[in-house]
Order: C-alpha cells, then sequence, then structure tokens
C-alpha cells in the first residue's frame, strides 16, 4: 500500500499517476486519486492496474492551483473492489491510509448510531466520517484533524483533503513511513516512498510516530501531541537511473546481474589489513554480549537463519533465530547480555519493527541489518549496518538477501575478532572468502542460458522439495520461497536429512527435488539424502560441482575452496531457475499476485 500527494502543482492529476507508477512496483490491487479544485473534489478509482485508472482519468484536466492525493492498495479489511479502493470520503472530506485502524470497529458502531452510511468495509473509511463529525462540533478543522488523531490506535499513515479547507493537506504518521518535501518552487509533496519524489526534491523530512499535522499556502506546520515539531530535512539522494531496467526483461532480471556489483559496495570499506571494519558498531561492548537473538521475515529470515551457522561455527557465540510475528506474541525471556538483532530490507516491516521495540523495552543492546536509510526500524534501533543493495523494484528479493547474508557474515567475523573466539588463520581465510563472492556473483551467460533452457521441464508436478544440509537449508528455504512467490508453484525448503521422516512419501516421477549438494560441506551425507530420493523416482535437479550419475538434470558449479563460495553460486542458480520458469508461466515477475514489497501491516 503506497501513497503520495501534492500541493501546488499544476497537472496534478498526471504527477499522481506518475508518481504511483514508481511505486507500482510494491504491489497493490486497486488505485485512486482525488484532486480537489476551486472547492470540488473530483475522484477517480480502479482495481486493477494503473493503466484501468489511467483510462478513467485521461479526460480530466486539473491544471492550476489544487491539492491531489493518490494511492495503491492491498486489500487488508474488505475486498479488492472499487468500493474498497482509496481515497475514501465522506460528505466533503477525502482520505488515503496506509496501515491498519486496530480500533476501527468500536469507531464505526459509535458513528453506526450517529447515522453515518458507509460505503465500504474498510478501516479507514472511519477516520474520515470521524473527522466530519468532529469538525461539526468543533467548527474547526484543525483541531477536528487533531481529535481524529487522537482517537485512532494502530498504524497509519494518513492524507486527508477537505472542501472545508480547500487549499490544505492534512496528515498524520504511526508505525507506517511517511515523508514530505517541498520544492524550490514551494510545491509540497507527501509520499510513502522516496521514489516518486526523485528528481521534484531535493530533500524531504521523514517523519516519525506520532507526528501530525497540515500543508497550507506553501507552509508546514508539523506537531506531536499539540507541540510545535522542526522540520528537519534530510538530502534526497537517489538516482532515478538506478530504478530503470537498463535493457532486462524485469526489474528482478536486473537485480540478479547486480548482485555482484552491490555485494562490492557492501565490502567496500569494511575490510582493512585483514580486519573488520564496522564503525557503526563503535559504541558496542562486546564483552557485555553473551548471545545473539535474530528476528526477521520471510526472506531475511532465511538470511537470518545463515547468519545463525556462521555465529555458532566462527565466532562461537550462541545464537537463535526468531520469526518476528511469532516472537512479538510468546512472551519471549529477554536477556540484556543478548545483543538484539532484526533485518529487514525495506525498514518498514511491521512485525519486525514492533519485535525491535520489545527488545528495546527490554533494555536489550539493538542492531538493525537493513537497506533504507532512515527507515522506521533504522531510525528505532541503536546501532546500523546499511546493507547497499539499492533500490530494489522486484518484490522477490534477491540482491537484498545477498547483501544481508554478506553483511552478517562480516558481522560474524566483527564479532568473533573482537571477542577472541576466532584464530587470526580463520579470519584471514574467511576474509578471502568474502573477497571472492563478488567474482562468483558475476552471472554466466552460458550458465543462464542452460537454465532457461532446462526451465521448461519443470512447469507442471505436484510440487518442488528444495533440499541442503547446514547452512544450505536456508538456502534450499529461500530457492523454494522465491520459486513459489512468482511462479505460484507449491515448493517447499527441506532439511535433506529430514526427508526421510515423512516428506519422502511424497516422491514420485511428478515430484521435483533440488538438491544442493556442496563439495565443501557435507557431501557424502548429502549424496545418500538424495540416493533415497532418487530410488523413489522423484524427477533430481542436482546442483554440484561434481557430477551426479543419478541426475535428471545436472547444473555444473565452478570449483570452491570455500562453502560460502558455493553458496553464493547455487544462491544464483536458484534464483534464475525461479525466474526462468515464471517467464515460461507467463507471470508477473516483478509483481507477483497478492505480495507487496514493503510488509507494513500484520
Amino acid at each position: 500500500m503506497e501513497l503520495l500527494a501534492i500541493l501546488e502543482q499544476k497537472k496534478n492529476a498526471i504527477f499522481l499517476l506518475g508518481g504511483l507508477k514508481e511505486l507500482e512496483y510494491r504491489g497493490y490491487d486497486s488505485a485512486g486519486i482525488a484532486v480537489l479544485k476551486e472547492g470540488e473534489i473530483t475522484a477517480f478509482k480502479a482495481t486493477g492496474k494503473l493503466t484501468n485508472l489511467a483510462r478513467k482519468v485521461e479526460n480530466f484536466h486539473s491544471e492550476g492551483f489544487g491539492v491531489g492525493i493518490g494511492h495503491t492498495r492491498w486489500a487488508t479489511h474488505g475486498k479488492p473492489t472499487e468500493a474498497n479502493a482509496h481515497p475514501h470520503w465522506g460528505e466533503f472530506s477525502y482520505i488515503i491510509h496506509n496501515g491498519i485502524i486496530e480500533n476501527y470497529k468500536e469507531i464505526k458502531d459509535e458513528l453506526l448510531k450517529d447515522g453515518v452510511k458507509f460505503l465500504s468495509q474498510t478501516d479507514t473509511e472511519v477516520a474520515v466520517h470521524l473527522f466530519e463529525k468532529n469538525v461539526r462540533e468543533l467548527k474547526d478543522c484543525f483541531k477536528a484533524f487533531e481529535k481524529t488523531i487522537a482517537s485512532l490506535q494502530g498504524a497509519y499513515a494518513i492524507l486527508l483533503i477537505s472542501k472545508k479547507a480547500p487549499d490544505v493537506i492534512f496528515f498524520a504518521k504511526n508505525a507506517v513511513p511517511l515523508l514530505l518535501g517541498k520544492s524550490a518552487s514551494g510545491e509540497v509533496y507527501f509520499s510513502s516512498s522516496d521514489a516518486p519524489l526523485i528528481g521534484l526534491v531535493q530533500e524531504v523530512v521523514y517523519l516519525e510516530d506520532g507526528e501530525y499535522g497540515w500543508a497550507k499556502n506553501q507552509e508546514i506546520t508539523l506537531l506531536n501531541n499539540h507541540v510545535p515539531q522542526h522540520l528537519d530535512f534530510k538530502t534526497l539522494t537517489h538516482d532515478k537511473l538506478s530504478a530503470q531496467k537498463d535493457g532486462y526483461r524485469y526489474f528482478m532480471e536486473k537485480e540478479i546481474y547486480e548482485q555482484s556489483l552491490v555485494v562490492g559496495e557492501t565490502l567496500m570499506g569494511r575490510i582493512k589489513d585483514n580486519s573488520i571494519i564496522l564503525d557503526e558498531l563503535s559504541s558496542l561492548d562486546l564483552a557485555h554480549i553473551d548471545a545473539i537473538k535474530i528476528c526477521a521475515c520471510g526472506t531475511s529470515y532465511h538470511a537470518a537463519l545463515s547468519a545463525c551457522y556462521m555465529f555458532e561455527r566462527l565466532a562461537k557465540i550462541r545464537c537463535n533465530v526468531e520469526i518476528a510475528s511469532e516472537f512479538r506474541y510468546k512472551e519471549p525471556l529477554l536477556d540484556t547480555k543478548t545483543l538484539f538483532i532484526v533485518i529487514s530490507q525495506s525498514g518498514e516491516t511491521a512485525d519486525t519493527l514492533e519485535a525491535l521495540k520489545m527488545a528495546k523495552q527490554s533494555g536489550m543492546r539493538t542492531l538493525a541489518i537493513c537497506n533504507v536509510d532512515n527507515s522506521s526500524i533504522v531510525r528505532t534501533a541503536d546501532m546500523t549496518i546499511l546493507t547497499r543493495a539499492g533500490i530494489e523494484k522486484g518484490v522477490a528479493s534477491t540482491k537484498a538477501f545477498a547483501t544481508q547474508v554478506i553483511t552478517l557474515w562480516l558481522l560474524t567475523l566483527y564479532v568473533g575478532e573482537h571477542k577472541k573466539s576466532m584464530d587470526a588463520l580463520t579470519l584471514q581465510s574467511e576474509i578471502a572468502a568474502l573477497l571472492r563472492v563478488p567474482l562468483i556473483l558475476k552471472v554466466s551467460e552460458t550458465t543462464h542460458e542452460k537454465i532457461r533452457r532446462l526451465s521448461k521441464r519443470y512447469l507442471h508436478g505436484h510440487g518442488f522439495f528444495f533440499i541442503g544440509r547446514d547452512i544450505f537449508y536456508p538456502l534450499a528455504l529461500e530457492g523454494a520461497l522465491k520459486l513459489k512467490e512468482i511462479s505460484y508453484l507449491h515448493a517447499e525448503g527441506y532439511p535433506a536429512g529430514e526427508m526421510k521422516h515423512g516428506p519422502i512419501a511424497l516422491a514420485d516421477s511428478e515430484l521435483f527435488t533440488i538438491a544442493l549438494m556442496p563439495k565443501n560441506l557435507l557431501y557424502d551425507k548429502m549424496k545418500s539424502n538424495v540416493e533415497e530420493l532418487s530410488a523413489r523416482d522423484s524427477t533430481l535437479l542436482v546442483i554440484s560441482p561434481e557430477p551426479f550419475e543419478l541426475a535428471d538434470d545436472f547444473i555444473k558449479t565452478k570449483p570452491h575452496t570455500h562453502m560460502m563460495g558455493e553458496f553464493f553460486e547455487m544462491m544464483l542458480i536458484t534464483q534464475l531457475l525461479a525466474l526462468e520458469i515464471s517467464i515460461r508461466l507467463g507471470n508477473d515477475v516483478d509483481m507477483p499476485r497478492n505480495l507487496a514489497k514493503s510488509v507494513t501491516v500484520e
């Protein structure tokens, strides 16, 4: 769910559509805009792609002074229909909203008693009706907006326009990203992401939780609990060219190919004289840390599982990993001698952010591994290591995963070095392996073409098992997730040694097994597990440097002296396999159904 708005801009309907287009990669199922000009509001809504909305708007002209709001929605409350699409309206006001209003039912029940009629099934609509009720009672739009925001519980980024205040945009932010910018000519912009504002403004303000206010006549009023706040503008640094496809068929394909470059940038300045340099951790006293707990969701969770193997094997420090949505409600036992790490590509993942807040409240030291500076998670954590992956437009994460694992590997070595739990020779060996990864991640056109041709044999069947052992088990989980996200085929990642404890019952010729068989880690054990599946007639695709005579298909990897070299090459292969299967199935690779890039709700 993404939103944006503009105050005083020529052709603002065109701007709104263009801005929403910049946010399209985050995923949505409906969209809408509203423009307030000369005291009248005109609104358009459509389900499906933005092209459907554009057709409705094509004969609408809105040059001159005006205010406008636009939104792309993922269904949370109510199905993806036009009635449930944003903006939502009352008698004289329109609203767009990201997040979830947790007490909407209580508010709605009160409004229904007052005779308010609702047009949608959404939680958002209650806010606009509550605002209008407060306007009638208080006879003041600004006080009414303050009272409305004070009544809301939950996560929200809200933009509201009203015929009662025709030159104003009201805004509020809590637990969901919202930023504002002001152009050199005085135009005021709001957005849930940097992307639509690149090229329009030089600086932006990343709003903090609890902040709200209004923009009027080129002036911005920012408040928190009735107290005026300083507008802390920060430079907007992204180059729009980095968000273009550069000739690739899909953003996901481009981002797979970019991994070599971005991993190099992740390592830049962080290795010097056979030592790990993480200036971001200068305030961390590792002498008082005897364990690590990592919390994440989705792809970031798989990166966390990979890190768990590294922390215990290399740094000799206890580590456990939690799924953020489960951690929040399990009444966890938290110890101030445990370093609490959260991982998020966007820095706005709602469950992960809430887990981070819990850890902070318990007095734990907190560290964020994140790709987006100034995001909510970055601002909340005590310390942050940025992954430097750059803009990632494909919903199915690729280069974010690669840079997360690299960053966690760096962190492992840093901890081992500073706690003196790793000898100098091991550290040098690990650093040498780290520095080879950018070269390993250069995509071979020959390998890509082989995967493209091979993919045509994997478009049916009743499912996929991606199997691996040790650190290749999290990689199997990630490979299965990539495939299911964009191909809509059922896929599971499984520890190879566990197949005989139940899942092998599914094995037959229509079960495709993707076996990760590195030479440097448990190869003979893995070989035995794969042979068991072959004996049950499972169709085998083996990824390994060693030919496997029972394989139906085989992708040969290069010889590596370190298991992480094999890890990253196999990661690349599983990403390309998911990409090519999805393309053959005719799916929208960059914007798979039912998914969003930044998950800002529970």
